[in-house]
């Protein structure tokens, strides 16, 4: 070994061999953590298995251990793409982390016509039958026959005894009238009728002249049978003529007041039948009828009165009773039949969420979806827009999914993406179904090769376009529209002056992608369309078109290849858009060819 060392070329090359390797080493050593990171990721992708969390699906890596989230073992999971990559809409769970939710769902279906609105309110007295009895002259009370609130009178009953100084000389002045009637008969007639004014009867009034006899005190009578509510007078009080001395009323006949809400209203109608029950008195069930409903709403419920009309003969209902109605309701022409339970819902006022079950996933997999809601029936709901009949929705454990989805930084009801549906009044989305409807017609006019129908549709189009008012849309949606409507326009314009398939065929490319814009910015009145897509027109670049139907005919090809494309979005009747990931999808068709 010293000979070596001793032997300075051999010392030379042992140095520039390390040098040499260093140099090698720093070459080819990755230049970032983002090359590290993009290995890494190649080694995920390869065939080794892949370890996830059951309760966070998101969470993917190479070797097994616990969730950096929730802290659980990781589980082997799938190589398979999940339907969450291509959603943002949709969060996915494990089957474990489904039956640990106890999550149960089930199909939207129709409700019968027929139905019934639980609501609830009090018994009131009925306003008409309210009586107060007043002093028909001024004096003081002498004696009281009603000592305190809630004695039954019946009408014709004495209340109170009055005497009355100013009766007194209203009495004498009878009596000096009456000796002189003949000679002053206008001054007896006077006399007679200031009793009459202070509510004494022709009998009174002839004794008193009979037998020529002042009476210094009177009854006071009451007017109507029923209850005595309020007492405002005491022995030797002094009333004035005019003064309330009791409040009586009749509570064989009572008042049902009901609050109904807004989307309730509309199932409610004069005449209908109301079933109730008190709680002051189980077991037993009571009926009215609907006799009036308030035309104005309290801005402070947002509900109106109800009003029905009970018999209460046997007095068990009771003012200011809590009770819970039943009204039986019939669904209005034209209003929607679909319905689905009050626990679907994660409600958010008139638009509200719920969890449809994707299908045909590999792992349980939901998607988020705003809906319109209608009138409540019962327990369950109706739907105005959102859904269709036969879907699968979340009915329990909806509160789970939304709370897994937003830990997983996916979108909630707490964190929904930008819509980017615009509000517009329903003429304005009528007017533009009738362009859409022109549409369809250039779309099926390419569909059959034909050039003649083609033309002939973009005429109606035009007049459809020129038809389209811009009342009620300002700011931006206004403006949004106007750039729309040019560039529908310029398309139309170039097809006219096309005379071949080819020529239509490539500005049509133009006037699909403003129409698919129209229809996700403003919505048609239509219950679903469908935006499909070519990967193979123009050469394999790929085009879009908006159809009115689910089965594809491409309007590319025409008879050539008439059943190329599918299905990339589905729009429903009244079903906003978002910005990221497009609206709610429907099951989309597979690539046909």
């Amino acid at each position: 070994m010293k000979e070596i060392f001793k032997n300075k070329k051999v010392l030379l090359i042992i140095l520039m061999a390390v040098v040499l390797g260093g140099l090698m080493g720093w070459w080819i050593k990755p230049s970032s953590d983002h090359q590290d990171e993009e290995f890494h990721q190649h080694e995920l992708s390869e065939d080794g298995p892949i370890w996830t969390c059951s309760m966070h699906p998101q969470i993917r890596l190479s070797e097994p251990g616990s969730c950096p989230i929730c802290g659980m073992d990781l589980i082997p999971a799938s190589s398979k793409r999940s339907a969450a990559d291509a959603n943002p809409m949709i969060h996915e769970m494990t089957p474990q982390a489904v039956a640990m939710a106890n999550i149960h769902t089930s199909r939207v279906t129709g409700v019968s016509p027929e139905g019934e609105l639980f609501l609830t309110g009090k018994v009131k007295a009925d306003e008409r039958q309210l009586a107060s009895v007043t002093a028909k002259f001024p004096g003081r009370i002498e004696q009281l026959f009603v000592n305190f609130t809630g004695q039954v009178v019946r009408t014709g009953e004495r209340l109170a005894t009055i005497y009355s100084p100013e009766l007194v000389t209203a009495q004498k002045e009878l009596l000096e009238a009456a000796s002189t009637k003949e000679t002053y008969p206008q001054l007896y007639t006077a006399a007679r009728e200031k009793l009459r004014l202070w509510k004494l009867n022709e009998n009174q009034i002839d004794e008193i002249e009979k037998t020529g006899k002042v009476r210094d005190q009177f009854d006071v009578l009451s007017d109507k049978s029923g209850i005595v509510t309020q007492r405002n007078i005491a022995v030797g009080d002094y009333v004035n003529t005019g003064s309330i001395l009791f409040d009586v009323v009749d509570l064989s006949r009572v008042w049902i007041m009901i609050d109904a809400y807004e989307s309730d209203l509309p199932f409610v109608k004069i005449g209908d039948e109301v079933s109730f029950t008190a709680a002051g008195i189980p077991g037993q069930t009571f009926t009215a009828k609907v006799t009036y409903i308030d035309p104005v709403i309290n801005p402070g419920t947002r509900a109106a009165s109800v009003r029905a009309e009970a018999n209460n003969r046997s007095g068990e209902l009771r003012p200011e009773m809590f009770i819970n109605a039943r009204v039986k309701t019939t669904l209005r022409k034209g209003q929607s039949s679909l319905a689905i339970p009050r626990t679907a819902l994660l409600w958010s006022g008139k638009r509200s969420i719920v969890y449809v079950k994707v299908q045909d996933s590999e792992f349980p997999a939901f998607e988020m979806r705003e809906i319109t809601i209608g009138s409540r029936m019962g327990e369950m709901y109706l739907v105005e827009a959102g859904l269709e009949a036969g879907e699968e929705i979340v009915t329990n454990g909806v509160f789970s999914i939304d709370a897994a989805a937003q830990l997983s930084g996916n979108y909630s009801m707490l964190m929904r993406p930008k819509t980017k549906t615009m509000e517009v009044p329903q003429s304005f989305r009528q007017q533009i179904t009738a362009l859409a409807d022109a549409y369809f017609k250039i779309k099926d006019g390419l569909v059959a090769d034909d050039t003649k129908a083609t033309k002939s549709a973009l005429s109606q189009l035009d007049l459809a376009l020129g038809k389209v008012s811009m009342d009620g849309l300002k700011g931006k949606t206004h403006d949004h529209w106007m750039a729309l409507k040019q560039q529908l326009a310029e398309a139309a314009k170039m097809m006219q002056g096309e005379e071949t398939l080819v020529g239509l065929r490539q500005h049509f490319s133009m006037l699909s992608e403003n129409m698919l814009e129209v229809t996700e910015s403003f919505g048609l009145e239509k219950d679903k369309v469908f935006k499909d897509f070519c990967p193979m027109a123009f050469d394999n670049q790929g085009a879009f078109w908006l159809s009115e139907t689910e089965e594809i005919l491409n309007p590319y090809f025409g008879e050539a290849m008439l059943s190329c494309g599918e299905v990339k979005e589905t729009y429903l009747k009244g079903q906003k858009v978002f910005e990221e990931g497009g609206p709610a999808k429907q099951a989309a068709g597979g690539h046909n060819h």
